[in-house]
């Protein structure tokens, strides 16, 4: 879905606003926000409140380690623990019985151990009830979507069940034979594990299956969804294992050097992230078709889609893998304009891309974004920790950007105002007219009135809620992408209030 409103006076002139909830952060009896309930009614308060954008993170399977959705096992499959257990219910796969011992969950935090406890075991028995389902429909819904993500799935279910089959281990540590399968092998363990495989594929099924369900009746609403694409893979997963050409990796997984950024806001040591980089000269070779698939497969997904860390495909850090920090990097060439020049072949030349255009931005950057007319992000808590910053709405030189209060990778806005300088402060009070004593909403309400066209602002602040409550810590490895909001928060005073104000700001 493609929003555009537009005024008789200025058909140029279209403004949206919205709010970043990633789902897990939903209200859930289930230890986790899911695809149920809980992201229904969130829909209905965006709709309630006058929003027309509903930005996530990235849905990928993601790894235990640090639980980051920036670290899936494949960055086409979804998360199973999203899946949502009463409409698997409501769906015939589980009954009523199941659902009665549910554990007494957090409902401000995820445990994520806690939760595979008990999630894993329900999708088991309606795993067990689909193979034994006389529904035709169910069947012939579940062979369609093998078959249209064949190029994908079949590689992810093998390389689930055969980590399964190897104690969850990193495919670095498997047997050489596993590390890299010829005809012969692949044949022999696709059929040893094919329940495991097949119990894969219908994880997967599912979650398409209530995703788009969820995703209609937020189209529906007139809400579009934007997504997040993680420029980077994880090293222990299906998209290096079953691509190893495209990835500066040797024969057994290993890089030589790996993803990250020099010092910056976030870090004064930057930020080593592990990931493979990729090898650009054979993505090239290839007309970039891994990424075309890529980005094809998101926007089928989602409506409008961000590139994390979009600068680096103009230049990116390249960290010695023996390296103790990021510091010892150095700047190399991404595949510029070629790639995405490919993509737009492929895909039309209206791409729906927001770039994420934060960091260290060169005029090479810049002129990247602007070729493709992707919207760059501007952050207002990055506006008033020194001087005259083009981060600060009056200095905004474009309508062709996102403005955000803050991100997830920002502290809560009430947070941030507590743990700032006294400097930065006294700018935020004189530069909004305010006291401060509502300062998340303060920042809303200038968010909405910037010339931006689109504005974005996380739930945490739409509840005034302080540091405990930031999704993600850059740089710290725990206790990150856990936080949630509880039943009845988003109530309608503040749905009307948000409503009020969108409207005032012509959004």
């Amino acid at each position: 879905m493609r929003l555009k409103m537009t005024t008789a006076e200025d058909p140029t002139n279209y403004r949206y606003s919205g709010v970043l909830a990633h789902p897990t952060s939903f209200p859930s009896p289930y230890g986790i926000g899911d695809f149920g309930k809980g992201a229904y009614d969130f829909i209905d308060f965006l709709a309630e409140s006058g929003q027309h954008l509903w930005q996530i993170l990235p849905m990928v399977p993601i790894t235990s380690f640090g639980n980051s959705p920036y670290q899936g096992y494949s960055v086409f499959a979804g998360e199973p623990l999203l899946i949502s257990p009463e409409l698997l219910l409501k769906a015939g796969l589980l009954d009523q019985g199941d659902l009665q011992n549910i554990p007494n969950f957090d409902p401000g935090r995820v445990d994520y151990d806690r939760v595979r406890e008990y999630k894993y075991p329900l999708y088991k028995k309606a795993f067990e009830c689909f193979e034994k389902s006389e529904d035709s429909d169910l069947q012939k819904n579940y062979d369609e979507f093998c078959q249209k993500n064949e190029d994908w799935l079949a590689d992810y279910c093998l390389y689930m069940a055969l980590k399964e089959e190897q104690d969850n281990l990193p495919w670095t540590k498997w047997p050489e034979a596993l590390r890299n399968l010829d005809k012969q092998n692949r044949a022999f363990w696709e059929e040893k594990l094919k329940m495991g495989i097949h119990y894969q594929a219908f994880l997967q099924f599912m979650f398409d299956t209530q995703w788009y369900a969820l995703k209609k009746y937020a189209n529906d609403k007139g809400i579009a969804i934007v997504g997040d694409i993680p420029i980077f893979v994880s090293p222990d997963g299906a998209d290096v294992w079953a691509n190893r050409k495209l990835f500066q990796v040797d024969t057994k997984g290993y890089p030589s050097a790996v993803a990250g950024v020099p010092p910056d806001y976030f870090s004064a040591t930057g930020q080593k992230w592990g990931n493979p980089l990729y090898d650009w000269k054979e993505h090239k070779k290839e007309g970039y078709r891994w990424w075309i698939d890529r980005v094809k497969h998101q926007l089928d997904q989602v409506d409008y889609v961000r590139i994390d860390h979009f600068r680096g495909f103009e230049a990116y850090w390249e960290v010695p893998v023996d390296a103790e920090t990021a510091m010892t990097g150095e700047w190399k060439k991404g595949p510029g304009a070629d790639l995405f020049l490919a993509i737009q072949k492929e895909l039309g030349d209206d791409l729906p891309i927001f770039a994420e255009d934060l960091g260290l931005i060169t005029p090479e950057v810049v002129a990247l974004r602007d070729q493709f007319n992707f919207p760059g992000m501007r952050i207002l808590q990055f506006a008033f920790e020194g001087g005259e910053s083009t981060f600060l709405p009056h200095q905004f030189d474009t309508r062709n950007c996102i403005c955000y209060t803050g991100t997830h990778d920002n502290d809560t806005t009430v947070g941030w105002y507590q743990h700032t300088s006294e400097y930065a402060r006294d700018k935020v009070r004189r530069y909004m007219n305010t006291d401060a004593s509502s300062v998340s909403w303060d920042f809303i309400r200038i968010c909405l009135g910037t010339v931006a066209r689109y504005a974005i602002f996380p739930v945490q602040d739409l509840l005034k809620v302080g540091s405990d409550c930031r999704m993600n810590t850059p740089g710290t490895a725990e206790h990150n992408w856990e936080w949630r909001f509880r039943e009845g928060e988003l109530n309608p005073g503040m749905a009307g209030g948000l409503r009020q104000m969108t409207e005032l700001f012509g959004r």
